[in-house]
């Protein structure tokens, strides 16, 4: 049985050179998917302990905003000690308002470690920063996204190259790639994902300035892979406008405040230092336009918050990685109950051994669901995580209904080995 949504979508990677080589890599990613939906993996930071980081990975370059080269670079995170032949891979931009900002920033870099924990490999990009003329804000903004899509686009294409060329060495499903970015970072995100379609192109970019060049796909590297995702997650980031959504776009998990003076959660204007520079609209209405559309979406409105409150707010955080871990998971295991909002995404439950030794699947679990775990001798005990009992499980029962159980973190114990496993109920 294939455990999760890894399904080949049948693109063909092209290498260039003297010989022009082209390989079906799907079939791979969906076999080699089988088993990574049966643990904590993907919405948990205890499946693994640790992480590594390789940093400074160049994946292209391109002429920035004051007519010079730049590397570009990406710093790459990934579960220690992971065993996985191929993982599904996070590629994030960060914040600053494509004047500052960086791919080692706390906007980023505290996410990017978690997600690693969590069993993603995870990309933080830099991308060209600057804005190409002060006296004309609106559309200097517009070119300044314009190039972190162009540079997007090539990091995507990067990892895809290096599956096809260089033997994987980030261990990588070129199907299970997702994009995502904090603030100027989501504007990226947001339009690398929806505008596709050379019409789309704004009008303010000069095909022909620099930097600009190469359509939708840009000229920052690794030209003849595909750049498309297999999904976007948007903290506090903002489209030109909604209508670039289609039916049959990627799906989209959004998180941001609703008191947000910066990028506006609605329909608003950006400022910069209290300078209006461009309308635009936030997350509230891409989502809802997303799902008029039927486009798979979901939001966390973080009420009250201003811009990017997760990098200040210990609870903001939570919920912020939470929301994008528990809808990308949704996308990557068939198996796991749809997750549309915060839940408690370490698995530590004092006193008990939570080592996720018995494999409760699915997990998460919609509440009126049904949650399956091993048959044993002696049965299981399930408490809640303040050490009451919940209840008890017949012996050789391989599994309950959670019909009547409240929203919330339940602890699966086997009384004869003392392991034990968490489970999360969602409404």
């Amino acid at each position: 049985m294939v455990h999760g949504r890894f399904e080949a979508k049948n693109w063909r990677s092209c290498v260039r050179g003297a010989v022009v080589a082209c390989v079906w890599i799907g079939s791979v990613a969906a076999a080699a998917a089988q088993t990574l939906c049966d643990s904590e993996r993907f919405r948990y930071t205890s499946a693994f302990n640790d992480f590594t980081v390789t940093s400074g990975v160049v994946y292209g370059s391109n002429v920035n905003s004051a007519g010079a080269t730049e590397e570009l670079v990406v710093d790459i995170y990934e579960p220690a000690g992971d065993a996985a032949a191929m993982r599904p891979l996070l590629v994030i931009a960060h914040g600053g308002f494509f004047v500052g900002g960086s791919n080692d920033g706390t906007d980023v870099v505290p996410l990017c470690e978690d997600f690693a924990r969590m069993g993603y490999v995870v990309a933080s990009m830099s991308y060209r920063l600057g804005i190409d003329n002060f006296f004309d804000l609106e559309n200097a903004m517009v070119r300044a996204v314009w190039r972190g899509v162009h540079d997007s686009r090539a990091a995507v294409r990067f990892f895809r190259k290096s599956v096809a060329e260089d033997g994987n060495p980030f261990r990588i499903d070129p199907d299970a790639i997702v994009l995502g970015g904090v603030s100027a970072g989501g504007f990226i995100a947001l339009h690398h994902a929806y505008v596709d379609d050379v019409s789309e192109i704004p009008t303010a970019v000069d095909p022909n300035g620099v930097g600009l060049g190469g359509g939708l796909e840009g000229n920052s590297g690794h030209a003849g892979y595909p750049s498309e995702v297999m999904g976007v997650f948007n903290i506090a980031g903002a489209l030109k406008t909604a209508d670039y959504l289609s039916p049959g776009d990627e799906p989209l998990v959004s998180v941001h405040g609703d008191a947000d003076g910066t990028v506006p959660f609605g329909a608003g204007t950006v400022y910069l230092t209290m300078i209006p520079v461009t309308d635009v609209e936030g997350s509230g209405v891409v989502h809802a336009t997303a799902v008029e559309l039927g486009v798979d979406a979901c939001l966390e409105v973080l009420e009250g918050a201003d811009h990017v409150p997760h990098v200040a707010s210990a609870a903001h955080y939570d919920t912020t990685l939470a929301v994008v871990a528990g809808r990308i998971s949704t996308w990557l295991c068939a198996d796991f109950a749809d997750a549309c909002g915060m839940y408690d995404v370490t698995s530590e439950v004092a006193t008990l051994n939570t080592t996720a030794d018995i494999p409760v699947v699915p997990n998460p679990v919609a509440a009126g669901g049904w949650i399956g775990f091993p048959r044993n001798q002696q049965g299981y005990s399930i408490f809640t995580t303040d050490g009451r009992l919940h209840r008890r499980v017949d012996a050789d029962v391989a599994g309950v209904s959670t019909a009547g159980w409240p929203a919330g973190m339940y602890v699966v114990v086997d009384p004869g080995s003392g392991r034990a496993a968490r489970a999360v109920v969602l409404d």
